[in-house]
């Protein structure tokens, strides 16, 4: 596994003029951080997943969460040497064996596990893009643990410190790489 280095504030240069910013989405009132341009840039993408994982000592499984999540955790447990499992909105999984509910910062939300794909003892890394309400982070480390996997951390790409997410992760190890 090849890990690159790059100091925070030569990640944060590389990636904020990136991040687009569009107001009113997905309703009025919300500013949405459309990471896309990010994952479309080679540089900033391999910068990205280098970050995210560089504090990982050893996981055997990344946990992306829909949908960006897929994106950066599949990446994620390619470089660890990890497998790696999405957690999914509802409806789009054969086999479920578990179900968590949680508040958006504009809503309400669930998300599901399938069924058989961890196994108890397996230290898993839960990987997504933003860390909003944290409503989502938690759910997925919820449903993680009542599957018998042990949560080593949490790791995202950017943090909107304004919606307090981190509190509800409060005794875990969350990695950020940017806060805004």
């Amino acid at each position: 596994m090849v890990r690159t280095t790059t100091s925070m504030d030569d990640l944060a240069a590389l990636l904020v003029p990136l991040i687009r910013e569009v107001p009113n989405f997905p309703q009025p009132g919300v500013l949405f951080r459309d990471l896309a341009p990010v994952f479309a840039d080679a540089t900033a993408f391999r910068a990205v997943v280098d970050a995210l994982i560089a504090p990982v000592q050893q996981v055997d499984v990344v946990i992306g969460v829909e949908a960006r999540g897929f994106l950066l955790g599949a990446a994620a447990a390619y470089a660890l040497d990890a497998g790696v499992v999405g957690v999914r909105k509802p409806g789009k999984l054969p086999v479920v064996c578990d179900q968590e509910g949680y508040a958006l910062e504009y809503g309400v939300a669930s998300l599901e596990l399938a069924d058989g794909v961890l196994r108890p003892g397996q230290r898993a890394l839960v990987v997504d893009d933003i860390l909003a309400t944290g409503g989502t982070a938690a759910a997925t480390c919820t449903l993680v643990e009542r599957a018998g996997a042990t949560v080593s951390g949490v790791a995202v790409l950017l943090e909107i410190a304004s919606l307090a997410g981190r509190d509800r992760l409060a005794g875990r190890s969350l990695h950020v790489l940017l806060t805004v």
